[in-house]
């Protein structure tokens, strides 16, 4: 949509579909997502609104002539009754939870995009995360606002140790998904089941991880290191559970210092508005660009569901 329309009502139309913001850490997705729909209100009150309705009156004798007297109607002006549009009138909701502490792609569905997003939701794609980590540390919720409760030496902590560890991790997740489906990870029917994609647990709070690597270890970063995951079924205190659990594996401690989504589905950072950005334009132009990204994905998404562990 290259320029929107000056009238409310027309823009209100179009304003329907699943929408990609950046979630900063620090905030609720409740409190995000009425931000949103704040912004996207005040912006269609400032547009052109359909003028009051008028009061029509026929004043006379009801026995003698009669004249039709049309006046503003009061009990139609948004004086009495508010703004044309009003916060409760835009239906919002999210397709992927993100933590208190956690930054990242956040999905959200508008109006008829509710069914699209609980769609998606119930579909369960891998998300990707980066999580950050300082080793030398532990604290009681295993996040950097934490006490620390205990304090270890990290230096003999090598990359080579973090990439074993990553990749024991992994294939321990992997294994524990072919021993839920009851299949010998040797036999040829766990390699037709893992040649249909992505085997995923019929138990939606079941976090499983697909693939660990390190991306940031070594030199002046030290203690601090950074990996990614890609995984299903997680929520933010197993993610900083696992940051301690490296920590533990290390012969060391660790806490989690960070948490960002980058991806959600097939939607990406790059994909993402700021919320500098939350303006009717940019939101519109996202719901259009995210439609084009589900029509090529659609598919995709229909194996993904025949492809649940049940």
């Amino acid at each position: 949509m290259k320029s929107l329309v000056t009238q409310a009502p027309v823009v209100w139309k179009v304003l329907k579909g699943l929408v990609c913001v950046y979630k900063p850490a620090q905030t609720s997705v409740k409190a995000l997502r009425l931000v949103l729909i704040k912004k996207l209100v005040d912006e269609l009150n400032e547009l052109e609104c359909r003028p009051p309705r008028d009061y029509i009156e026929i004043q006379g004798d009801p026995e003698g002539q009669h004249k039709v007297v049309v006046r503003p109607s009061y009990a139609d002006h948004p004086l009495v009754v508010g703004p044309r549009y009003q916060e409760q009138d835009l239906p919002v909701s999210w397709s992927n939870y993100l933590g208190f502490n956690t930054s990242g792609v956040l999905i959200f569905g508008i109006k008829s995009g509710t069914l699209k997003a609980k769609y998606l939701r119930e579909n369960r794609s891998t998300r990707a995360y980066r999580i950050s980590g300082v080793f030398g540390q532990a604290t009681d919720d295993c996040f950097k606002t934490g006490k620390v409760v205990e304090r270890s030496t990290w230096r003999h902590v090598k990359r080579s140790h973090m990439d074993h560890l990553l990749s024991s991790m992994q294939s321990s997740h992997q294994k524990k998904m072919f021993e839920i489906c009851g299949v010998d990870m040797q036999s040829q029917t766990a390699y037709e089941l893992a040649s249909q994609g992505l085997i995923r647990p019929a138990n939606s709070k079941l976090p499983v991880i697909y693939g660990m690597k390190c991306v940031e270890f070594g030199g002046p970063q030290l203690p601090h290191f950074a990996i990614e995951i890609q995984c299903i079924n997680e929520y933010e205190s197993y993610l900083t559970g696992l940051v301690h659990e490296i920590g533990l594996k290390m012969h060391s401690t660790a806490h989690c210092t960070g948490i960002q989504c980058i991806r959600h589905s097939r939607f990406t950072l790059e994909d993402a508005l700021l919320m500098k950005h939350w303006t009717l334009q940019a939101v519109i132009d996202n719901i259009q660009r995210n439609n084009k990204i589900l029509k090529e994905f659609g598919g995709v998404l229909k194996q993904q569901s025949a492809s649940l562990v049940g």
